[in-house]
């Protein structure tokens, strides 16, 4: 077979084609971590409840984004024959994801002990905030609580405010969802090698600390100083938003000399005039002098003059503009399915490019029927098909 028949043959499918997972129901970081694994073409096969708890911010379901590309079965976990459907499924999986506080599964009869036995190269993934053990292992918590424990969240902000939250991207999705699609990747990786499946413990709290390695390192250097007085963090006066003319939003992050320096030429002032770049002293004053520049214009005027030059300069556009915007046009980082505007799958693959995103399905009994064909063959399926009707599929 030729390459190009090779390339043919893989493009649609994602580099994870093959891969099976079952998702427990759940909110916020652990359908992220789904979502992700299903963007790249795992099977990712959802287990809701027969009644969806209301949970989070309520929206239409084609608004519920981190929901797309699953496969959909509603199924009491409360009762034996839906615990009996899951383990059945577990034997033909790859790997489960769960986002209950710690012991719930267990308690369901599906935690990681009968889930092993029945499947011992399962990879049983589990996420939570605090972690399975330690003393506020049981506590409720949100992204907030859990960024601001590891120090993480006394460090974003400006100076003359306390901290800021800054959405729940630090902790839910960068620190928890990333890192248990990173951990089921890894172990399901080591399971297909040695033939072991095992737990992997996603707490929001490590993820969030391990995501912030590179800040901690010049924390303990000595290179940090309070909030909001360092390069990275808006203390800098070439690192930083500007308001311009007509309400509307810059940045530049020239860090380097050279950087700085273009960004000076093009704004038509010397380095001298708008202040030395490692002049600490006047970073106020330098602040207050590009302030005062970049408000004489409109955001889409320094567009013409800034953008595309290597002042490093940027709009700080609104969400509704981003998928307009020219390059992330050309790149498509945006697709419209169902009719709604979103983030395509990341990152991108030469061979094994994935499918375009499925919109969210609710569970419905041939949907239910469906899934269940795939997993367990039309004989399986026959066998559930009246638990599925009892269940509310």
């Amino acid at each position: 077979m030729s390459s190009s028949s090779t390339a043919e043959e893989s493009r649609g499918r994602g580099p994870l084609h093959g891969i099976r997972l079952i998702e427990l129901a759940g909110i916020g970081p652990a359908p992220f971590a789904a979502m992700l694994l299903a963007d790249l073409g795992a099977t990712v096969l959802r287990i809701d409840r027969p009644v969806p708890a209301q949970l989070g911010i309520e929206r239409p379901l084609k608004f519920n984004l981190l929901l797309r590309n699953r496969q959909n079965l509603a199924i009491d976990l409360k009762s034996e024959a839906g615990r009996a459907l899951v383990l059945e499924l577990v034997e033909r999986a790859d790997g489960l994801i769960e986002g209950f506080r710690p012991g719930v599964t267990e308690r369901l009869g599906l935690g990681p002990d009968p889930c092993l036995a029945r499947n011992p190269r399962l990879v049983y993934g589990r996420m939570t905030g605090w972690g399975q053990d330690g003393p506020l292992a049981q506590a409720a918590g949100h992204d907030l609580n859990y960024i601001a424990l590891t120090g993480v969240l006394s460090w974003i902000g400006r100076p003359e405010q306390g901290p800021v939250p800054p959405l729940n991207l630090v902790g839910d999705f960068g620190g928890g969802g990333l890192y248990l699609a990173l951990g089921m990747l890894a172990a399901i990786l080591e399971s297909r090698i040695r033939g072991h499946g095992q737990v992997v413990d996603a707490a929001i709290i490590d993820g969030t600390a391990s995501l912030a390695t590179s800040v901690f390192g010049m924390h303990a250097a000595g290179l940090l100083g309070s909030r909001g007085s360092n390069i990275l963090d808006g203390g800098a006066p070439f690192y930083d938003v500007y308001r311009c003319k007509d309400g509307k939003y810059v940045c530049i992050a020239p860090i380097e000399p050279k950087f700085y320096a273009e960004l000076c030429r093009l704004l038509g002032h010397s380095i001298e005039a708008i202040g030395r770049q490692q002049d600490r002293q006047a970073w106020g004053a330098t602040k207050e002098q590009l302030r005062r520049i970049f408000a004489s214009n409109t955001r889409d005027e320094w567009c013409v003059l800034l953008e595309g030059t290597d002042a490093c300069f940027s709009p700080v556009l609104e969400p509704e503009e981003a998928a307009a915007h020219p390059h992330l046009k050309a790149r498509q980082t945006f697709v419209e399915v169902d009719g709604v505007v979103q983030p395509a799958p990341a990152p991108r693959f030469s061979r094994s490019a994935p499918q375009a995103p499925k919109p969210p399905e609710t569970p419905t009994e041939r949907g239910s029927l469906d899934a269940l064909r795939d997993w367990l063959g039309e004989d399986g399926a026959g066998r559930w098909s009246g638990h599925l009707a009892k269940a509310g599929a």
